[in-house]
This record gives C-alpha cells, structure tokens and sequence, in this order.
C-alpha cells in the first residue's frame, strides 16, 4: 500500500500513521536508516538486539545432534 509523502524544509519526512501502526513504531523509538540500491530504507532499532537474534538459523541444527557432529569434528582434525 503505497503512501506519498513528502521532504520538508530540513529534509524531514513525516512517516504516516498507517505505516507507523502497521510497523509499531512510536514517538522516540529509533531507526535504522540505509540506502540500497536507489531506495531508502528504515528499520526499526531492536531495543536489545540479543532478543533480535534470538533463535535465528535454529532450523540449521534440525535433526543433528550436537554432540555427535563436534565429535564427528575434532576426529577430523
């Protein structure tokens, strides 16, 4: 759902209520902002970034067993 908005005096952008609900944004929260390729894009700053990560790749390990795969590991060395 594109919103049009526009650049104020002091190259500021007023992100639009719909956008800020549908992300959960809210006054005072900080963003991340980065250009890629010709876009602009704005990211939601964790508030803790350990809890971001937390469980990322946890489908990676599915079905291995950890102990078997570092044992597996160190015999190769």
């Amino acid at each position: 759902m594109p919103i049009t908005t526009k650049l104020g005096k002091k190259s500021q952008i007023v992100i639009p209520k719909e956008i800020r609900n549908i992300v959960g944004i809210t006054e005072g929260d900080e963003l991340i902002i980065e250009a890629v390729d010709d876009k602009i894009v704005l990211k939601q700053k964790p508030k803790s970034y350990s809890q971001k990560l937390r469980g990322l790749h946890k489908d990676v390990w599915k079905g291995i067993d950890p102990a078997k795969y570092v044992r597996k590991e160190r015999e190769s060395w």
